[in-house]
Formats: C-alpha cells, structure tokens, sequence
C-alpha cells in the first residue's frame, strides 16, 4: 500500500483517503524545482541550471580554478573535461585508463589527475600536455590531497595505503589503513592528513611522521568524504553501499554510484549498488549492523576534543559529499534520486534544497556567487543561483487502491502570494509504473477545497502539483485525494471441521465456562470441566461433549469489509441446504448433532459484505466443507449362550452400528481392568462385527460386560453372567 494513507473506514461504502502533508510524505515524490522544509511545506527552490553536459555516464570529481573554470573527472572515458564560466567544455586531457576520481591542483596552474583501474597519478600543464607523474603498484587511485608544503598525498586500493609524494615525483607509502581502500583525504586546521576509508568506513588522524589515530570507527562500508570547517570540526559522508559482485572486505569501494541506465554503454565492473541499512542518532562508540536497518548512509560529526555523533541519517539516500555553509549549516548532495540537502540547527533537521535531474550527486563547490555540483547519470554540471526558481512542480508516489476505484475530491492548502499559482492535476492508470497505458494528466482543478478527480477509474492515480511565482513563492502544506475501491467478493479460504465432541471453553467474568460457539435455542447452557486459568487464549482448552460438532473457517476480504456469515447444512443425498444459523459475527459455530438424523453431511458457510455495503453492491462468497458423519447411536452388544471347549468357557457376541464402524471393544469381568476383544476375522473395519471371548473355567459365576465404540465415539455395553 503506498505511503501517506490516512485511513479506510471498515465500511467500504466509506471513501478512503490519501494525504501528503508531512516533509517524509512528500520526499516520497518527486520535486522539480523545489524545496520541501522540516515542516512538510513545499516552495520554489534555488533556480537550478546545466552548466555542461559531458555526455559521459559519471562527473566522479571536479575542481574549481581560476576565472571561473572547473574541471570535472569524468568516467568511463578517462577524461578530465574543462569547462569555462560560461559552460563551454572542452577535453582538458584523456587518459588511457577508464576513470578519473580525483584531481587536485599543481604548480603553475596546472592539475594532478588520478585515474583508475591500474591507477596512475599524471601531471597537466595548463596547456594540457600530461606526464606520467606517479605510478604506484595499487589498483585504483581514489583520492588527492596536498599539503601547505605542497607535497601531494593519494589514497589507493584495494590494499588502503596512503602515499607521499614528494613534487620529484618521488613517492613513498605514508599510512597503512589496514583497510581496503582509503577512499577520501583531507586536511584539518594542525595541516595532520585525515584520510577516510572503505571496507570498512573509518576516519583516521595520521601525524606528519605516519602515525595514525583512529578518529572514527563506523558500521558503514565507506566514508565517502571527509570535509573540516573552521573550528577544526570534522564532518564524515558515510555510505553502506557495496562493490557490484562482492559483499565482503576485499570488494571495491563505493566510489561509483549505482549502474548506468540502459541508453549509456560501456559502463564498467567498478560501478557499484546501494544496500539499505540504517545507523541510530548520536553515539560513542561502533553502531552495530541492526542499528542501521533503514539508512543508506550517514553524516557524522567528530569534535576538536574527539567526541563524536552522527547528526543525520536518511532512510533511502546515501550521502556523497559535504560542503559548508559560512554560518555552520551543512549543504549534502545525495544518490540515489540526486536529492541535495541543506542540515542545519540543533538538533540537525534537513531541508531538501531541490533535486537534481539525475541519480547521484555526487560533489558539491560554494561559490561566492552561486553552487557547482557535478552528477552522474548522467554526467553534468550543474549551478545553483542564489535566486528562486520561477515554477516548479511536485509528482506524488503512485498511490496504489489495490483495485479498481473510483475517484472522489482532490484537496489542497496552500499560501498564495499576489501573482503567484498553484495548480493541481491528477492522472491514472492499472500498472505500478506510469506509463502509456495511464490516462493523460487532468486539470488543473479549481477549487482547493475540493475538486472532483476527472481522471478515469483505475487502481493507480498520482498528483501534480505546479507552483509558479508571483511577488514571492506560493507555499504548498498538503494535498489529499478521497477514493473508493471496487467492492470486492469476500472469500471463505478454509473450513476445519473438529472430531465429533471436541469443542472449546470460554471463559467469562461470572466464573462460569460456556462453549465456545454454542447457543443453544432452549436456553439451556452446557458446561464441562474447571475452566482454563490465566491468560490463555482466545479459546479456551478442548473438552469433550457427545453430541456437539464444532466448526471454524477462515474468511478474507480485499475491501477490508465486516463480514458476518451464515452456516447451512445438508444431508448426503439432499439437494437442499438448510440454514444452520444465520447473523454469524465469529468464525466458529458449535452444532448440536442430537437435533437430526444419524447420517453423512456437509456444511456449507457464506460470507457476506452486506453490512458494508449498500445492498445493490453486496456481495458474498461460500464454501462448502468435507463431508463428516453424525452418529448420536451407540452400537448394540448381543451376546449369545455360552459354551465350553476344554476347560475353556467360549462367550459369542455380536456387535452391530447402524451409521458408523465399530473402531474398539473391551471387556471386563467382575469391574476388573478392561481388556482389549479382537473380532474373529482379525480387523475392525466394519459396522457389524462378530466376536468369541474365551476365559477360563475359573470366570464360572462371575459377571461380564462387553463394551463397544464406534467411529463417533458412541459406545454401548452388554452383560451375561457367566454360567
């Protein structure tokens, strides 16, 4: 059922309803343009831009530089387009490997560029000419950083070490993660590396000698970004997603978003997936895996002094990469719906800024003048202005009746500015996916306070909303749909029909136990045994009762509805049902057998929707159960004259059941233990069966009682007294 339901009366006359009017019910759709606040209130965001597409899958990387260029590390080509203020790109360099993940600045305006697989650092002049500047033996080259002295540092994998290299070129391992890979680097305000890992997600504090400190220990498989305000805050990006293919420790890390769409080829095995977890709010100390259920990721923020907390942790959008606002607020871009965020307060709360058209964005610069954030698939530049948008729009989830229905009034509650609109349209349709097959969008509707949906009767629908400027931004606060699913035949599943006799105590509060399912018409009320004490269940412990026949079904209904039933019965060779009882409210029902004849017969039970629904639309379904047999009779016991054989005394005795087989005879002399009797053709199988008991000469005198059960546990005696 999608989010934001309301609630369904169990009447399913009785419309149901759809409502967004939370900041988690609208983050379930999907915003243009706009912004959604802690309070759930929708508004026209930063005027968002295209800088330059790239025509590549992946922006891994970008670098700002002087006036007003940006480089951007690109994938799966390998190259490092430079793009001009004005968003003219050219291909700065094209390296023989497939990936650029990062580039930092050289001397003389120009860039290292760290490429993978078999990653390489190279060195670029301004004019684009490039040397092989550092070429370790380490697969992949994640991360670049450079120090006040200007010595550059590179974070690898898959076996986590850090290098120094010196500006010669010269490089030596500087820090030994003891992780995979080490995924991100950066430097704090005492110039000490701080280098962010994968597999698992750590953040160390390495000293200029090479010794590391583990400043932060998570249960994420990667810490994505690692950035440090002014107060030598440390903020951690970390992300629980996994290398495509693997799942343990030596899997690549997260560096790549999920797969490209269909349409972009040569996507490579580096691309990786999202894995859905979540981790608490603020701790000290490891988060274990099941407290990170429903979070792909999470910003963590260590201290000056060491102590740290996680201050946000989304359900479904992991985290790529930090940038901080002049008055602490922190500016998050996300995958996998290239959502970007604004955290600020204490404790934080996120504001979603506006929505990139892509999947993963993946980095984020501040401008003095407006924000650059690169994204992957596809492959873009993208600027945000400090100005707002003109006119954005807002489409819901799918909302899912689970069957035909049809459409009531669509509502909404709005602030309007002079000039400004809000316009609301609805479509529909019977697959999950809007597609071709869905109806066109309706409206606008006119009227806020309700509107009728015109869009056709389906299973799905989804909301539009428009917001346009005037003197400000329009404010949208909620928006609710009213619709009334299809009635729906109600179904009877099972029928379990008990052992003749077997029924179930109730409990009540006068202390008296009454048969669970039993009313009998006379008034009188039967009563077995010491009720069942404590809390036990619904139904009370089996007792047994000649004469009852206890049945229980199961019943469903897609609409929700209150059901009530009717039992009917029929003899084996009737055409007619009888009603049994009618006004049924539980699912079990006890009958009293002694009322009707000895025979085979079936119950039938029906259920009906008829309290939910007008009487023109009710509905009812039925199912008949197996066939079962009432026997109230008890077998009769004829025993013949006796006779001698030897010095043994022979008693024969015929035992005969109208409706049902003899299943168990004992006999007792002399109210002695019973002992079992065997008929004489070895197998009790039928209704008539024929029996010698032989004693011996010294039963002469005494009394014997024959006793006999049927199939239905009736049972009937017989007496001779031995001569």
């Amino acid at each position: 059922m999608a989010a934001g339901w309301l609630a369904v009366s169990t009447l399913s006359a009785a419309p149901g309803f759809w409502q967004a009017a939370t900041q988690a019910d609208f983050l379930r759709g999907e915003v243009d343009q706009l912004s959604i606040d802690e309070h759930g209130r929708l508004a026209l965001g930063p005027a968002l831009a295209e800088v330059h597409d790239t025509g590549q899958p992946f922006v891994w990387t970008m670098l700002a530089a002087a006036e007003g260029v940006t480089f951007l590390g690109t994938g799966n080509d390998g190259k490092v387009i430079r793009v001009d203020r004005d968003g003219r790109g050219s291909v700065f360099f094209d390296s023989d490997e497939m990936e650029v993940h990062a580039l930092a600045s050289a001397p003389g305006g120009g860039l290292y560029v760290a490429t993978s697989p078999d990653g390489r650092i190279y060195k670029v002049d301004a004019k684009g000419q490039a040397a092989v500047f550092f070429d370790p033996p380490d697969k992949y080259i994640w991360s670049l950083a450079v120090d006040r002295q200007g010595n550059l540092f590179a974070g690898t994998g898959d076996k986590g070490t850090v290098y120094r290299i010196a500006a010669d070129g010269t490089g030596t391992a500087f820090f030994a993660t003891k992780a995979t890979h080490a995924v991100s680097l950066a430097f704090d305000a005492a110039n000490q590396l701080l280098v962010g890992t994968g597999a698992p997600g750590r953040v160390f504090r390495v000293d200029s000698g090479g010794k590391g400190f583990l400043l932060l220990d998570t249960a994420f498989q990667e810490i994505h970004a690692v950035r440090v305000d002014a107060k030598g805050v440390v903020y951690a990006a970390a992300q629980s997603s996994r290398a495509a293919g693997g799942g343990d420790n030596s899997a690549e890390p997260v560096a790549a978003p999920p797969p490209v769409t269909p349409s972009i080829p040569n996507v490579s095995t580096e691309i990786t997936s999202i894995t859905v977890i979540d981790t608490p709010g603020s701790s000290q100390g490891a988060v274990t895996p099941s407290e990170r259920r429903n979070s792909s990721g999470a910003i963590f923020r260590v201290q000056p002094d060491g102590l740290w907390d996680q201050i946000w942790a989304p359900s479904e959008d992991a985290p790529y990469d930090i940038a901080i606002e002049p008055d602490g607020a922190l500016v998050v871009p996300t995958g996998g719906k290239g959502k970007l965020y604004r955290l600020s307060g204490d404790p934080v709360r996120a504001e979603l800024i506006t929505r990139m058209p892509a999947q993963q964005a993946t980095q984020i610069i501040r401008l003095a003048d407006r924000t650059l954030v690169a994204t992957s698939n596809p492959g873009r530049l993208m600027a945000l202005s400090s100005a707002r948008a003109s006119r954005g729009t807002f489409e819901s989830d799918v909302k899912d009746a689970r069957m035909v229905a049809t459409w009531g009034v669509l509502s909404w509650r709005a602030v309007i500015p002079s000039g400004a609109r809000v316009e609301l349209f609805t479509r529909s349709g019977n697959t999950r996916t809007p597609d071709e097959a869905w109806s066109g969008w309706a409206g606008p509707y006119a009227s806020a306070e309700g509107s009728q949906i015109t869009s056709p009767k389906a299973r799905y629908l989804q909301w539009r909303a428009v917001l346009t400027a005037g003197s400000a931004s329009p404010v949208l606060t909620s928006i609710t749909s009213a619709y009334l699913p299809r009635n729906v035949r109600p179904q009877v599943t099972s029928i379990t029909v008990h052992p003749p006799g077997v029924v179930f105590q109730k409990p009540f509060s006068s202390g008296e136990t009454e048969i669970a399912g039993y009313d009998a018409d006379d008034g009188e009320r039967r009563t077995g045994g010491a009720p069942s004490g404590g809390s036990g269940p619904a139904l009370g412990r089996r007792i047994y009762q000649k004469g009852l026949q206890a049945f229980v079904w199961k019943a469903d209904d897609d609409n929700g509805d209150e059901l009530t039933y009717e039992a009917f019965y029929r003899r084996e060779g009737d055409t007619v049902w009888r009603l049994l009882k009618g006004d049924l409210r539980d699912t079990l029902l006890v009958w009293d057998t002694s009322s009707v004849p000895n025979g085979t017969y079936v119950v039938k039970i029906a259920a009906s929707d008829a309290r939910a629904n007008p009487s023109d639309s009710a509905l009812a379904g039925e199912l008949e159960s197996s066939s079962f047999e009432i026997d109230n009779v008890a077998p009769t016991v004829q025993v013949a004259a006796i006779r001698r054989e030897g010095d043994r005394l022979v008693v024969p005795v015929e035992i005969r059941d109208a409706d049902s087989a003899i299943t168990k005879v004992e006999y007792s002399i002399d109210a002695q233990r019973w002992l079992p009797a065997f008929p004489r053709d070895g197998i009790l199988d039928a209704r008539q069966e024929s029996f010698e008991i032989r004693l011996g000469s010294d039963a002469a005198g005494r009394t014997l009682v024959i006793r006999a059960t049927d199939a239905l546990g009736n049972s009937g005696t017989g007496q001779i007294q031995v001569r």
